[in-house]
């Protein structure tokens, strides 16, 4: 695809994109190719709008001319009554495949590895294989991995530049190499850490049948990158499928109930601090110190919990064996609480010339980071403990007790010093 063409597709897809009263009839102008590449660069709810309202015979069109993974994701979008349909409309090799595919399980090997492969015999003769090799790659417009199999079993793959570089009359055999394979039932935690180790490695999926499927570096990161970047979404709170493309109406959705299940957090907070309303009017200055403790108790958790979270998704710490972690971070939390109660508690001296809320403050300021290293550390891994996502689930628990126990070290020695 030249420049231009990629340009008139960027422009055909934010258009399609922002105007979804136009979308359906625009999309269909297109043609198949063009549709195709299209649908490529929508985020998952356009693509799902446009597919599950086209006309059959485009929808067809456009599944037969996609590797049958790339057919199985569009396929997904519907639901499971009218899959069946689909699949029952496809070619016989396209429907054989995807309906394997339908049947995996898309957070194990199988929901990286592609289709994008040609099966040989050790015997065939180059000039066989070459034209296996031509004919996937006009259907698909992707070069396959050629891999060899010897009644029923996986033996190695065939480099690709052997094609080019050896006669056509000799046999694969002496030229075929050790390909890494793993189970289809793995994690795709197992095939990323096999991809850290050895980042350029091809990955053939097996079962007990024979061989199902190829995993690419470039599908290893792009899973590694959807993970960071589903983080990144937990944390603030918003549905992975969301997009800056969304409506107002989808963008709603995506969020009211993380933001009531905030407010409701909110109103714990304030019970607290109502509950030392008589130590707040007596001593306005408390009020104003207030969101530092809060506050700095929040930075904290993030700080910590962004640290397990890392270190759960790469296997360093569990229940099991977190005890030296929160040790470390308990550690590191009050020296820190030492050094930002003493800047806090020299500025209140400064700027009010009071010594017993300086101190109040200081010790707030100590107890709120204790208990943000305390939360960050352990909700996470209970949070995991119970198959949830410690990065989505365990903030609200967080930002809850540092919220409150904050406020309660802060006004509760404000009651008893001041």
């Amino acid at each position: 695809m030249n420049f231009k063409q990629s340009a008139k597709l960027f422009k055909l897809s934010k258009e399609l994109s922002y105007n979804p009263k136009n979308r359906l009839d625009l999309f269909l102008e297109q043609d198949n190719e063009t549709r195709i590449e299209l649908l490529a660069t929508f985020t998952k709810p356009i693509r799902k709008d446009i597919v599950t309202r086209i006309p059959q015979k485009d929808l067809m069109q456009i599944l037969e001319s996609l590797d049958p993974d790339d057919a199985t994701d569009i396929i997904q979008l519907f639901t499971r009554r009218k899959r069946q349909k689909i699949v029952s409309k496809l070619s016989k090799s396209l429907r054989v495949a995807v309906t394997d595919l339908l049947f995996l399980d898309t957070e194990t090997t199988a929901g990286l590895m592609s289709a994008n492969y040609v099966q040989i015999k050790p015997d065939d003769h180059i000039s066989t294989i070459a034209e296996k090799f031509k004919v996937h790659e006009r259907r698909t417009g992707k070069m396959p991995v050629i891999l060899a199999v010897q009644e029923g079993k996986l033996v190695g793959h065939l480099p690709g530049h052997q094609l080019g570089t050896t006669r056509s009359s000799e046999k694969a055999t002496k030229y075929i190499t050790d390909i890494t394979t793993k189970e289809h039932t793995a994690t795709k935690k197992e095939v990323e850490n096999l991809y850290r180790q050895h980042p350029h490695k091809k990955v053939a999926v097996i079962d007990e049948k024979g061989v199902l499927g190829i995993i690419y570096s470039d599908d290893v990161l792009r899973a590694m990158e959807e993970q960071e970047s589903a983080s990144l979404y937990d944390f603030a709170g918003v549905r992975q499928e969301e997009s800056v493309k969304d409506s107002i109406k989808s963008k709603v959705g995506f969020r009211y109930k993380w933001l009531i299940i905030n407010l409701g957090t909110a109103f714990l907070a304030a019970f607290t601090v109502g509950l030392f309303e008589g130590t707040i009017s007596q001593f306005v200055l408390l009020a104003v110190y207030m969101p530092i403790v809060a506050g700095m108790g929040g930075n904290a958790a993030t700080q910590t919990m962004a640290v397990m979270v890392r270190g759960i998704s790469l296997n360093q710490v569990s229940l099991k064996s977190f005890i030296r972690t929160l040790k470390n971070e308990t550690g590191a939390s009050i020296i820190n609480g030492f050094i930002n109660g003493f800047l806090v508690a020299a500025i209140v001296i400064i700027k009010d010339r009071d010594y017993k809320l300086a101190f109040v403050l200081a010790l707030a300021m100590v107890i709120n980071l204790i208990v943000a290293a305390i939360f960050g550390t352990i909700i996470p891994l209970i949070m995991k403990r119970f198959g949830k996502d410690p990065a989505s689930s365990a903030t609200i628990f967080i930002t809850t007790a540092t919220d409150v126990l904050g406020f309660m070290a802060f006004l509760g020695l404000a009651s008893m010093i001041l």
